[in-house]
């Protein structure tokens, strides 16, 4: 077993450390308090009253009323029950949404167009920021919701959720944000938003796996996307996993209060890893809007080096951090989020991400830029993606891609 004690952690868009004063409010509902919340005797009714306190921290979170939180299993369920509520209920047959965002709508977003769905994927600046002009372009007569992130997990970079919901309304058209990302970093407001659904997910907040939460604004039709009992005032059916919603509401309180230190302290780490980084190690380039994004997140470009190879140098020595794309059969697939901002598949394949959180510390980042630059350089010494190795005009860059893994074999650079 790995020894979380001696891992520094770069990866908390991907999901965080659940708080101790979480697991500590969880404890009881899982030995004491295990009553089913719908039952009608005391044991049971007690169970429910904590959940629906849990419910109200959450809802204060967002600024919503409690009635308007739906509890989901998670922020990918809450994506998919908002756009399927949205088709169902209006009976129109056009979605659209941003070719960046998290893989919970860009396939739900395939599946539907296999269901005869139509969905416009609006692209996105270099610097990853979204055209409001576009948007309102692609509003169709037969659009039935508009679902867009409101900060992207890979760049952090935000969107003018307010603007876009403020449009949707004008059209008549409902709106959705994908805000998984958002908490504890920023602050949540659905009322000055103005949008009809709002997805969150406790795991981003220090909370447990397995609770999300969707937002739905009164007044505003829903069907629900999970048949079954009348739980969630009948939008959701399904036993309630109470003591991750407990759990959830704990997150929330402390969210809350980590805003001030998220945007102060985190930043100031991520902005002097990311200022070093880019004056010490060359060719180096930081994705996304510089100021409009997430106080924790940097994404990198390592040029001549694949995010790969990195990310295996960096976790021998203790680090976690990721890249955008997932690694399958040993091939590394470009971001879709990176070369919808316009990089090339090969400066896709270099970039890292580094998502800093509250418990990520000085020596945190002394440590990694410690290793980050060595490893680099090593790297590029062994590598034929780098331009220094050939004077070929002709150099076969997927070629060298295969060379560079066998290269990295010999030189014992494995998982």
């Amino acid at each position: 077993m790995i020894d979380s004690t001696k891992v520094r952690y770069f990866d908390n868009n991907a999901t965080t450390r659940v708080a101790p004063e979480v697991v500590e409010a969880m404890i009881p509902f899982l030995s004491e308090m295990w009553g089913n919340p719908s039952s009608a005797y005391a044991f049971g009714a007690q169970v429910h009253g904590h959940l629906e306190k849990a419910r109200e921290k959450v809802a204060s979170l967002v600024n919503a009323d409690p009635k308007e939180v739906v509890f989901t299993s998670c922020g990918t369920e809450a994506n998919n029950s908002a756009i399927h509520s949205a088709l169902v209920t209006t009976g129109k047959r056009h979605v659209i949404t941003t070719a960046v965002e998290h893989s919970a709508n860009i396939n739900f977003g395939a599946y539907l167009e296999k269901q005869g769905y139509q969905v416009t994927y609006l692209p996105v600046e270099s610097d990853g920021s979204l055209d409001l002009h576009l948007l309102e372009q692609s509003i169709r007569p037969d659009t039935g919701i508009v679902s867009a992130m409101m900060a992207n997990n890979e760049t952090g970079v935000l969107f003018p959720i307010e603007e876009m919901a403020a449009i949707c309304r004008s059209r008549g058209v409902l709106s959705h944000t994908d805000a998984v990302q958002v908490p504890g970093k920023l602050r949540l407001d659905v009322r000055q938003l103005g949008v009809d659904f709002l997805s969150l997910s406790a795991h981003k907040l220090h909370a447990p796996k397995g609770i999300g939460m969707l937002y739905v604004k009164r007044r505003t039709k829903y069907q629900p996307y999970l048949i079954g009992g009348h739980q969630e005032r009948g939008r959701r059916g399904g036993t309630e996993n109470v003591a991750n919603i407990i759990a959830f509401g704990r997150a929330a309180d402390l969210a809350q209060a980590s805003i001030e230190e998220e945007n102060v302290r985190v930043r100031g780490l991520r902005d002097r890893f990311e200022t070093t980084v880019l004056s010490t190690i060359p060719n180096t380039v930081r994705n996304g809007n510089r100021s409009n994004r997430l106080p924790n997140t940097s994404n990198i470009a390592f040029d001549f080096v694949e995010a790969e190879a990195i990310l295996l140098q960096l976790d021998q020595v203790g680090i976690c951090a990721s890249s955008g794309s997932a690694c399958t059969t040993g091939s590394l697939d470009p971001s879709h989020v990176l070369t919808a901002m316009g990089l090339s598949p090969m400066r896709a394949r270099s970039c890292v991400r580094f998502s800093l959180g509250i418990y990520n510390t000085e020596e945190d980042i002394n440590f990694l830029l410690s290793k980050l630059g060595l490893i680099i350089a090593r790297l590029r010494e062994i590598s034929p993606l780098n331009p220094e190795h050939t004077d070929n005009d002709n150099y076969d860059i997927e070629a060298a891609r295969v060379k560079h893994g066998e290269e990295m074999l010999r030189a014992g650079i494995t998982s």
